[in-house]
């Protein structure tokens, strides 16, 4: 019997029930309000939440800015040029994968010139 219990068919056994429970959680919202509006909670975090996170994130990621220099990996330049021209990609565009690859590529850039 332990042959047949190989480390290969654990890991199996093991991406198939991860891959169940993501199905179905993925699942779980359109079942349960497939007959019906949802409640106004979910409608308010469906709107509000997405903006607050990124908010959050934006933060974060420029929290360690030094105004004191001007280049490198805590430079400014680099930090705002990504910042600005992420902004001005989402509004010209209305594409969040051009606009967050299109910041991110210039603040790389940036780093390695300045």
């Amino acid at each position: 019997m332990e042959a047949l219990v190989t480390p290969y068919s654990k890991a199996f056994i093991a991406v198939v029930i991860t891959a169940l429970v993501i199905f179905l959680e993925r699942a779980f919202p359109f079942l349960l309000f497939s007959r019906k509006n949802p409640p106004a909670i979910i409608r308010f975090i469906e709107k509000y939440i997405p903006p607050m996170v990124m908010s959050c994130l934006l933060i974060y990621c420029l929290k360690d800015i030094s105004f004191t220099k001007i280049g490198g990996t805590n430079g400014f330049i680099p930090y705002l040029s990504g910042v600005v021209v992420t902004i001005v990609l989402h509004i010209w565009k209305r594409n969040s994968l051009l606009s967050i690859f299109g910041g991110t590529a210039l603040y790389m850039i940036l780093i390695r010139v300045i």
